[in-house]
């Protein structure tokens, strides 16, 4: 099962069902708070609304002379009682009251309270010739109501109070409310139908990634970047460093992500202002006086992502390759030169030709001492090893290889053998391809005096193309392809490390690489250590 079946088989729901989830929370949330706010404004509205009625049914009663009358009486009368409900029940209020001077009811919808005092304690405004909306509690419960004093011959004679009980004001606001229901549920439905849309976008920009399957992808892009040893970095369209990977941000110097290229590594924002962002491949550079090689990978959208490893450790690496690829060469060789012999010597014996097959195997003896006796002088093991297996590898080519006989080396030079080791290995393979599989010869030379070692591989092969010995040693400089010219670098690099020089030059038809290196004790190598 793949991670992502995997992940999308847990019974935590996916993006899109969460974020709709989500959305409807946070929408019943926001409703629920509206709504708290709607029901405080709208009961605030309510009152106000319940006030005006109830002050303007108090002033219509305050003006009628029988209230006038009855107020200034200052007692009760069932027949004004009976008047005044009849206007309570045309105004839909709950009750209206008129009390006189005293505050003692003279009308009320409860036949058995008349005498009483009116209760609510807001009548001291009114009987000071002031109207007053108030909330308070009466005999009936707690009420919006609107007092309104009588005046009569110019004083005030009584109060008229028209009164809406709380359920009513409750009673508008729920209807307000009922009339909001319709409009909420259209706001979810067109909320939910978005978040999906939403989450179906979101998902197809993040690659139909899980947030699970995310976190587990940046864990293990952290843990390759961590494990890399080269550094890499990830530059928008905007030369900014958005990502770098341990090595790369100790070899930058730059505080923390992000920050612009160009203060940070200026060589490399010139090289590609010059070059654009191009694919580019073992580009060097240098990084803080260190010379690098550089890797660019141009980006969708603009922006690259660059890799840059240490010089000097690529040269090792190649190397190291080189040399292993020359011992496998010389192994197989060696191999097939074996096997073509013992099948020679096989077939003589199985033919009953005892003495050719002798006379054959006394010749490759003979073959094989006359080789040895041309490097008796040679006292660098491995590099006899080498110029033995290289014989074996030209016998396979249908090369003539020869070692000059006045070939010599003492053994001081063992300390650098791996140096002398990659040089005349890769002229050597160098001309064996330079021949293109046609018939010709291969001379090397070995040579010492007092000023130091002298080697010369010489092949009858074509030359190098004028186009490319103008930049013959280096890195990528090569006729043979892309991914080639690296070995003739390598050299270069050795020797130059060594105090010596390499040169190539046209003898005749034929072409000759030279290297020369100063005595083992006088090489900067040597002196440093």
């Amino acid at each position: 099962m793949s991670p992502s079946s995997h992940l999308r088989g847990r019974s935590r729901p996916g993006l899109q069902g969460r974020l709709v989830r989500l959305h409807l929370l946070v929408l019943c949330a926001m409703t629920l708070v509206l709504a708290g706010v709607q029901t405080a404004t709208l009961y605030g509205e309510a009152r106000e609304r319940l006030g005006e009625r109830a002050i303007t049914t108090s002033r219509l009663v305050a003006r009628l002379p029988s209230v006038m009358e009855g107020a200034s009486a200052g007692l009760p009368n069932p027949a004004l009682n009976a008047q005044i409900n009849a206007l309570r029940d045309e105004a839909e209020a709950d009750f209206i009251v008129v009390g006189n001077r005293g505050g003692i009811r003279l009308t009320h919808p409860v036949p058995e309270r008349l005498g009483q005092p009116m209760e609510g304690g807001d009548n001291v405004g009114p009987l000071a010739g002031r109207e007053v909306v108030s909330v308070a509690r009466g005999s009936l419960g707690l009420s919006v109501r609107g007092k309104v004093p009588v005046w009569q011959s110019g004083r005030v004679v009584g109060v008229v109070s028209t009164g809406y009980l709380m359920p009513q004001a409750w009673h508008l606001v729920t209807q307000a409310l009922l009339n909001l229901v319709p409009w909420f549920l259209l706001a979810l439905g067109l909320g939910t139908v978005g978040a999906v849309w939403a989450a179906r976008r979101l998902r197809a920009e993040i690659l139909n990634l899980e947030p699970e399957q995310i976190t587990a992808l940046v864990g293990q892009h952290r843990a390759v970047l961590a494990a890399l040893r080269e550094g890499v970095i990830a530059v928008d369209r905007h030369g900014l460093v958005t990502l770098a990977s341990d090595r790369a941000a100790e070899a930058l110097p730059a505080a923390r992500v992000p920050f612009l290229l160009a203060p940070a590594w200026p060589e490399l924002a010139g090289h590609l202002a010059v070059t654009g962002v191009t694919r580019q491949q073992n580009v060097e550079l240098t990084l803080r006086d260190q010379p690098v090689l550089v890797n660019v990978e141009p980006l969708e959208g603009g922006g690259f992502v660059a890799s840059f490893r240490d010089r000097a450790e690529a040269l090792a690496l190649a190397d190291e390759l080189t040399h292993a690829r020359g011992f496998v060469d010389v192994l197989r060789a060696q191999t097939h030169e074996y096997q073509n012999r013992l099948h020679v010597l096989s077939g003589l014996l199985q033919l009953d030709r005892p003495q050719e097959a002798l006379r054959v195997l006394n010749a490759e003896i003979e073959q094989g001492a006359q080789f040895r006796q041309l490097l008796r002088d040679v006292q660098v093991p491995r590099l006899v090893a080498l110029l033995a297996g290289k014989r074996e590898r030209a016998q396979e080519l249908g090369i003539d290889f020869q070692v000059a006989p006045e070939s010599c080396l003492s053994a001081a030079w063992e300390r650098h053998a791996d140096t002398l080791v990659t040089a005349v290995g890769n002229l050597t393979e160098n001309a064996f391809e330079a021949l293109a599989g046609q018939p010709g010869t291969v001379t090397v030379l070995i040579g010492e005096d007092p000023e130091g070692a002298q080697i010369e591989v010489e092949d009858s092969g074509p030359g190098v193309p004028p186009g490319v010995a103008a930049r013959l040693f280096t890195r990528g400089a090569s006729s043979k392809g892309e991914g080639r010219g690296y070995g003739l670098a390598g050299v270069h690099a050795r020797v130059l490390a060594l105090g010596g020089e390499i040169r190539y030059a046209r003898r005749g038809s034929h072409t000759v690489f030279q290297v020369n290196l100063p005595p083992p004790a006088l090489s900067p190598l040597l002196e440093r250590a």
